[in-house]
């Protein structure tokens, strides 16, 4: 793997005449990337979307990029090897800065396993705008819940490169938040991440 991907040398970058500022300055609030990782069955899309959900109903505007939702458009054409796990990575990273800059809250709901694609997805905007929510819950909660079947799979080697059986997860060293999903209940977790991110001052009224 390397940090550099191959591109065209006969393009030319358009700078926007509507900026980032004013597109936040009509939507009331900062545009900002809410990354959340964990293993699967952590609870990710569940908080993302409950999140959403209050945001929406608070007035903010926003968006959820969803795993699974991914995989049937953006990157339906990419499987689950390693190689194919960053592109993924690296594709929702450059989505999610779109939405950002369309001063939008954008909730992403990964595995992510790796720290280096994480962190590369942090890199692709400022400093304060990529907001890393672990979502921690121990493998043994995840696998019991199980809610699509995939543990039992992995175990079974119907499923090769699964994070947490057969593939390593990285967690995150320095989020910005932790959210304990494996025993806090969701609308528990909701106000954390909703209480963080007033804090951080990407939004004001809850």
């Amino acid at each position: 793997m390397t940090d550099q991907f191959p591109s065209s040398g006969n393009i030319t970058w358009h700078h926007a005449t509507v900026t980032q500022a004013r597109r936040e300055a009509l939507n009331g609030h900062r545009g900002a990337i809410l990354w959340l990782t964990g293993y699967s069955g952590a609870g990710k899309s569940t908080l993302a979307h409950a999140v959403e959900a209050h945001l929406h109903q608070c007035g903010y505007r926003t968006f959820v990029l969803d795993g699974d939702n991914v995989r049937h458009g953006l990157c339906s054409d990419l499987g689950f090897t390693p190689e194919d796990r960053v592109e993924n990575i690296r594709r929702v990273g450059e989505v999610a800065k779109l939405f950002m800059e369309a001063g939008i809250i954008v909730l992403t709901a990964f595995i992510s396993p790796f720290r280096a694609e994480r962190e590369r997805a942090r890199s692709l905007v400022e400093q304060g705008d990529f907001i890393e929510i672990y979502c921690d819950c121990p493998i043994k909660i995840c696998e019991w819940r199980d809610v699509k079947g995939l543990y039992k799979k992995a175990r079974a080697g119907q499923i090769i490169e699964f994070t947490g059986i057969s593939s390593p997860y990285e967690a995150p060293e320095n989020p910005e938040l932790i959210v304990n999903t494996g025993t806090t209940d969701l609308a528990t977790c909701v106000q954390q991440v909703i209480s963080e991110i007033k804090q951080r001052g990407i939004i004001e009224r809850v």
